[in-house]
Parts: C-alpha cells; structure tokens; sequence
C-alpha cells in the first residue's frame, strides 16, 4: 500500500482522507485549466440545483465565508456564469441567479469531474462504485452541520 504504514492503513478514516485529497488535488488541476477553483463549481452547483439565493445565504448552504463569496460571485459575474441583483423585497441583499452560460459551463466541469471520477474509482466495478457512493453519502449525512 505505498509504504503506508498498516496502523493508519487499519484506519478507514484516514484512508478516506488520503483518497479525497487525491481525488480533489485532481480536480482542482481539472478546473483550474478553465481558470476556475472548487468554490466556482459549488455555487453553479448549488444555483442549479437549488435555484436562485440571496448571496449571503448561498454562502451559508456552502460553508463559505461570506467575503470569499463575494469574490466568486464576482468572477462568475464577469464571465457571464451567474446574474446578481438587489432582491426587491430587500434592497440590502443581493440575489444570484444562473445564466444559461453558467449552465452550459457547469455541465462541461461536471463532465470533467467525472472524467476525474472514474479516473480515481478505476479499480472498483460499477456495483461497487454504487456501493461506495451509498454509503459515503450515508456517512455524509450523518455529519453535523459544521462538519460538512
């Protein structure tokens, strides 16, 4: 097991880590090749599927803290991935909306994360990806809030 050392090899959550940090070192490789990082991918994400929020709360689903999520907006913004307006029933807040380009561009990073995906799970056959999948998302959504 490339010199692990078996006492941590016997430890499921460090070899979760260690495979995660993999797996995500390449997929920031992956995205920064558009010029983009993690945070980019999270909120086309969460707008796509959640829809359009009020920034500040977009930061929060996220764990992102809300200065940062000014500046990712504001990339997104720049190159026409998402809207931002003042929220008509709050002027103070300012709500983000998916563009039909941010659209198209989330579902091109998708395609490459998943290209990054079946790279890291090659050694596991479909039933076994599955089985990986449920139960990560179990263990994941035993987390609490602030750990996630």
């Amino acid at each position: 097991m490339n010199g692990t050392p078996p006492t941590l090899a016997a430890l499921t959550t460090y070899l979760l880590s260690k495979t995660g940090k993999a797996a995500r070192g390449r997929l920031a490789a992956e995205l920064s090749d558009e010029g983009l990082r993690l945070w980019h991918m999270a909120v086309l994400a969460a707008l796509a599927d959640f829809g359009p929020q009020v920034q500040r709360e977009l930061a929060g689903r996220l764990g992102v803290d809300p200065s940062d999520m000014v500046k990712v907006v504001d990339e997104l913004a720049a190159s026409g991935c998402v809207d931002r307006a003042r929220d008509t029933a709050d002027r103070r807040r300012v709500r983000v909306a998916l563009t039909p380009a941010g659209r198209d561009r989330l579902a091109a990073l998708t395609a490459r994360a998943e290209a990054v995906q079946d790279d890291v799970l090659a050694p596991l056959d479909a039933r076994e990806r599955a089985q990986l999948h449920a139960l990560l998302l179990r263990v994941h959504d035993g987390l609490p809030a602030g750990g996630r």
